[in-house]
């Protein structure tokens, strides 16, 4: 298995850990042989479990995974301290422990398809290729990669929280694409709409009877209100849906009553369902970002 790198600055951590302690002179070349004899047989059983020994260009997709996945798991137990990666290193464990950190971190934010499997078991099979390197790799994206796929479990995490946690029925559709945003936006509208009711598939039903106050209609009203539901999820969950507010959620939430309003007066009109769609169509609520669901239309 070959542990060169064309840049240690830009190829996998793995690679730039060893090229350090080369340069730095604290790693022996028993400690390299140690390090390479771990992860060739590590190539080998991942080999023999997931792909065929027996193909070289098999053999060698299983070091690239290797050396990623352990790339992953060390820069995350070292904090990607170069001095205490080495350390890891060059402990009994090797490059083992570093591994099997990296494939936890990998199994835990895997957004497994429910009717296809994946080869990997645990581990999406798509992230795994974007973790895994070719130890000659003049770029390893497998850091920023891994950090995507946290962030998108971690919005997936939201979201099944929300639905939990405001929501009249709490069943989360696995096939159904959700909008973080969105959701929250409902429920800050439902909540303030209905006195802090579970949202429930009714709000134009209710819209008619429900006083619309003048002190909502400030863009700073809605930014506390917003606060105030984040506040009531459980711990470790607020920082994951305030990263996934954008600038506009407030103004956008603002928007969405001024036009409940105009639809308000149009119930209490008794306007035409047509009238009544057209209305919506012009204000661009067909389809909206923030607060109209579509699935309100009974």
């Amino acid at each position: 298995m070959q542990l060169a790198l064309r840049d240690a600055n830009q190829g996998p951590f793995l690679s730039k850990v060893i090229a350090y302690g080369q340069a730095q002179g604290k790693l022996s070349a028993s400690d390299l042989e140690n390090i390479k004899s771990k992860a060739v047989l590590m190539s080998l059983k991942f080999a023999d479990k997931f792909y065929n020994k027996y193909k070289m260009h098999l053999l060698e997709q299983a070091a690239h995974d290797i050396i990623g996945v352990a790339s992953l798991g060390l820069a995350e137990l070292s904090e990607q301290d170069l001095d205490r990666a080495l350390a890891l290193l060059q402990s009994p464990e090797g490059i083992v422990k570093p591994f099997q950190k990296g494939w936890s971190m990998l199994s835990q934010v895997s957004l497994l398809n429910p009717s296809r499997k994946s080869l990997y078991g645990d581990v999406e099979a798509q992230l795994l290729a974007d973790i895994a390197s070719p130890p000659d790799a003049e770029e390893w994206s497998g850091l920023a990669q891994y950090q995507h796929a946290l962030q998108e479990w971690q919005r997936r995490q939201a979201i099944a929280v929300l639905k939990q946690t405001f929501f009249y029925h709490t069943q989360l559709d696995p096939f159904e694409h959700f909008n973080l945003e969105g959701m929250l936006a409902e429920v800050v509208l439902y909540r303030l709409c209905c006195k802090g009711d579970k949202v429930k598939q009714d709000l134009k039903q209710r819209l008619k009877n429900i006083e619309l106050q003048d002190s909502w209609f400030d863009v700073t009203f809605l930014q506390i209100q917003t606060q105030q539901t984040i506040s009531l999820l459980p711990p470790g969950f607020a920082a994951a849906v305030n990263e996934d507010i954008g600038d506009n959620f407030a103004p956008a939430l603002l928007k969405t009553l001024q036009f409940a309003k105009g639809y308000q007066k149009l119930l209490a009109d008794n306007a035409s369902p047509e009238r009544r769609d057209a209305f919506e169509h012009k204000q661009g609520m067909l389809n909206p970002l923030l607060g109209w669901p579509q699935y309100i239309e009974m």
